[in-house]
């Protein structure tokens, strides 16, 4: 037994740090062989996707990210030499800029997601009844409310911009 961790707390952590580095590693050979990018890269093309315009800062894209601003950026870079990502400078001060999808960026996105979609499905999601996956959400959402205080304002302007009254 590892000092400082209960037998209960090792296979916890234990058991995440594992399946958390073989889950990546089967993303990203699975990434690579039906669209051609990196796990990285899939998620800038995630996050731009589920943005309105498709259209992002990339200060806030590395905020979202696991990639530090310049790992964004050449990850951004990568995928405008793709043709999947342009760069635009921001209009409204000169040291920001914003990465936008591409018509040809949001089309191959769409073939990968799906791919990307029946992989996360038969290599996770279908281990677990919906009822754990509801319990599995609720640990994530407790983790980020916790760690990330603004997803917590941002819920709240959410709630009350539904709920104006």
């Amino acid at each position: 037994m590892s000092p400082g961790f209960s037998k209960l707390q090792q296979n916890a952590w234990g058991g995440f740090l594992s399946t958390f580095a073989r889950l990546n590693r089967q993303i990203e050979a699975d990434l690579q062989e039906h669209g051609g990018v990196s796990h990285v890269e899939f998620e800038i093309l995630l996050r731009l996707f589920w943005e309105q315009n498709h259209r992002l800062r990339i200060q806030d894209l590395a905020a979202q990210s696991i990639l530090t601003q310049s790992g964004t950026s050449r990850a951004i870079e990568r995928l405008e030499k793709a043709g999947l990502v342009v760069h635009e400078a921001a209009s409204e001060d000169r040291r920001g800029a914003y990465a936008v999808m591409t018509e040809p960026g949001v089309e191959r996105f769409r073939v990968v997601m799906e791919k990307h979609i029946m992989f996360v499905k038969t290599h996770f999601l279908s281990y677990f009844t919906d009822p754990e996956l509801e319990q599995m959400a609720g640990f994530w959402k407790r983790l980020d409310e916790n760690e990330n205080p603004t997803c917590q304002e941002n819920e709240k302007s959410e709630n009350i911009s539904q709920n104006p009254g």
